[in-house]
């Protein structure tokens, strides 16, 4: 059974750090592209990175830019999403999720309808 976990959440005070890690079992994550997803209380689901299987690139949304930064390694089979400098604003439930859609071998996409598998979310909560 195809399965993502997500881990690492927690309570930070702003100006702090986190690494959010998504975890395959079931496939091998480096034939996906992975995107990682967060919802705050009464917003909508927000794609802030994601990252392609085919080069490694990567794209991250305006809020999160030059903060966060993506990586994976498939030797864990893993996705991290590394959280520096977080605001308040960041509170939210993370998700990661997979797309085996051939088109993001070649382009990066943060639409979650191109993304099949999600995990169950891991809540941050930036407060002091």
């Amino acid at each position: 059974q195809l399965q993502l976990v997500e881990s690492g959440g927690g309570l930070v005070q702003p100006g702090g750090s986190l690494r959010l890690s998504c975890a395959a079992s079931g496939f091998t994550l480096d034939y996906y592209a992975i995107g990682w997803f967060r919802q705050a209380p009464g917003k909508e689901r927000e794609g802030i990175s994601c990252i392609k299987s085919s080069d490694g690139d990567t794209y991250f949304a305006d809020s999160v830019k030059g903060r966060f930064t993506i990586s994976r390694d498939n030797t864990k089979n893993t996705v991290y999403l590394q959280m520096n400098s977080l605001r308040p604003e960041d509170t939210a439930v993370y998700y990661c999720a997979a797309s085996t859609r051939v088109s993001l071998l070649f382009r990066l996409s943060l639409d979650h309808d191109e993304y099949d598998y999600w995990g169950q979310g891991t809540l941050v909560t930036v407060s002091s």
